[in-house]
This record gives C-alpha cells, sequence and structure tokens, in this order.
C-alpha cells in the first residue's frame, strides 16, 4: 500500500536519464524517488497525481517534479497508445553546487519551486520540440540541451500543483499514512466515502483522522475526494455523450445540485459549458 521507491538506472557515460516512456496505457503506480522529474505528454489522456492533488492530463502538459515527490499517471481508456518525455536528473547531476553559481540563480529557484510540483503552461512550441527530442540526443548533447531547457523554463510560466500546506516528502509514518488513504480513494471515490471507514484504515478515530489528513496535505477528506470525483466527472464529459444526471451518479454524487456546485468551484463554470468547451473525442 506504500509508493514505490524507485531508483531510476543511468545510462553509461551520463549522469542522468532521459527516456520515452510508450505504453498501451500509463497504470496507476503510485511511487517516488529521488530524483527531479520532468515529464511531457506527447500522447494519451487520463489523470496525473501529485502529492494529493489530483487533475487532468493531455497531450502537452508538462510537468516538473521535485525529489520524494510522490506522483502517478493513470490513462483513460483508448485506442490510442500514451506517450511521454521524461528527464530524471539528481541535483548534483552537473556537480556539486553547481546551481548554487550565481549565473544560475534563475534555476536554483525552479529547482526550489518543484518541491510542490510546477505545471508550465503558455510553452512555446520550439520549448516543446527541445523537451520532446531530449531522448534520442547523444550523452553530451543531452546534457547541454537539458541545462539549456531548464534555463527557459526558469523564464516561463508555472502554477504549484500541490497546495501550500502539502510537504514533498513527510515523514515515513505521515507519508504511509497519506499512501494507504490516497490509493483507497483512487479506487473507492465514486462511491460514498465514510469518514469512519476511511480512518479505520489507518487506525484513527474520525477526529484524529481529520486533524491529521489536514494537518498533512493541507486540505480536508472532503475537499481531496470532490477534486477526485471532478476530474472523473470531467473525462466523462469529454469521452462521453452521457447525460449530466448520469455523469454526476458515476462520478460519486448522488445530488446533481452538489455535483453542480462542486464542480463550479473546482473549474469555475458549469458541467454543460464546460463539455461545450471539450468536444466529446
Amino acid at each position: 500500500m506504500k509508493p514505490r521507491y524507485e531508483r531510476p538506472g543511468v545510462p553509461s557515460g551520463t549522469t542522468f536519464t532521459c527516456f520515452t516512456r510508450r505504453e498501451r496505457g500509463f497504470d496507476f503506480a503510485w511511487h517516488f524517488h529521488q530524483e527531479y522529474e520532468l515529464t511531457l505528454i506527447s500522447a494519451g489522456s487520463g489523470t496525473r497525481y501529485v502529492g494529493t492533488t489530483v487533475e487532468r492530463y493531455l497531450p502537452g502538459d508538462l510537468v516538473l517534479l521535485g525529489p520524494d515527490l510522490p506522483h502517478t499517471y493513470a490513462s483513460e481508456q483508448s485506442e490510442q497508445p500514451s506517450e511521454a518525455a521524461v528527464t530524471q536528473f539528481r541535483h548534483d547531476f552537473l556537480g556539486a553546487g553547481f546551481f548554487d553559481l550565481p549565473q544560475f540563480a534563475a534555476v536554483h529557484d525552479l529547482l526550489e519551486g518543484s518541491a510542490r510540483g510546477l505545471a508550465f503552461s503558455d510553452v512555446a512550441p520550439e520549448l516543446r520540440a527541445d523537451i520532446a527530442g531530449l531522448p534520442q540526443l547523444t550523452p553530451s548533447a543531452q546534457t547541454t540541451r537539458l541545462l539549456d531547457v531548464l534555463r527557459r523554463l526558469a523564464d516561463t510560466t508555472a502554477t504549484p500543483i500541490t497546495g501550500a500546506g502539502y510537504a514533498a516528502a513527510p515523514s515515513t509514518a505521515v507519508r504511509d499514512r497519506i499512501d494507504v488513504v490516497v490509493r483507497y480513494l483512487q479506487k473507492a471515490h465514486t462511491e460514498p466515502v465514510l469518514l469512519d471507514e476511511v480512518a479505520a484504515l489507518v487506525h484513527l478515530s474520525p477526529t484524529s483522522f481529520s486533524r491529521f489528513f489536514r494537518r498533512a496535505i493541507g486540505c480536508t477528506l472532503t475537499d481531496y475526494v470532490n477534486q477526485l470525483r471532478v476530474e472523473t466527472a470531467c473525462r466523462l464529459l469529454t469521452t462521453t455523450s452521457l447525460p449530466v444526471t448520469e455523469v454526476a451518479a458515476r462520478s460519486g454524487y448522488r445530488n446533481l445540485a452538489n455535483f453542480n456546485r462542486r464542480f463550479r468551484e473546482l473549474k469555475a463554470m458549469r458541467p454543460t459549458h464546460y463539455r461545450a468547451a471539450h468536444p466529446t473525442c
């Protein structure tokens, strides 16, 4: 039930790794590692889990995740394969203290900010192409390209992914409990979620669990479940022609008014407007 700790291998002749991840679909595989991870989705769509933030991803999604930040991608069912360009590197991959040099202050700040995960918007097509092409380069060309990519990303609009209250690497005991809850809710959120049952998973009373959950991740259990349900609703709205009432029910909402209210809170629009803006595939 814990997130899997990964130790990415580094190819001979270099100090970091770049690869193209191409699969029929990305499965939910909650994990973390000591490397920074830059991921550009080139094909497929689904749900991105970072810390305790749940968001839909589409082709072009670009994120930089800091060390020890639990994450995974879960693809939607599709005949189209899923593909991503992934680069993983440690803070000292260019030598101890490299990013402490004054000329790399902006990149240093970028890496510091990635502790909460960073999602990039308005990325220039040329920059996306350079990131996508990293796995095809020789090790020396990859190194100079990655440094240039980080420099350009430092000047690109980025939004923190996790809430300010979430710590990327909480204590082992806290992280283990949170991971049990996250995995359970990933499967169970479309059904009624009872505080007593969730608290029992980690051997806490409901009152103690509520305090623990909010202190650990910066939001309530209800807030997190609503994130999961609304993202499920977004997927159904954009991949099916189901009536909104059915979308609400399949997402875990038994009350349409509550569904509409929660959807507007998180997406700043009505479900019908969201569907209109994202035509059914």
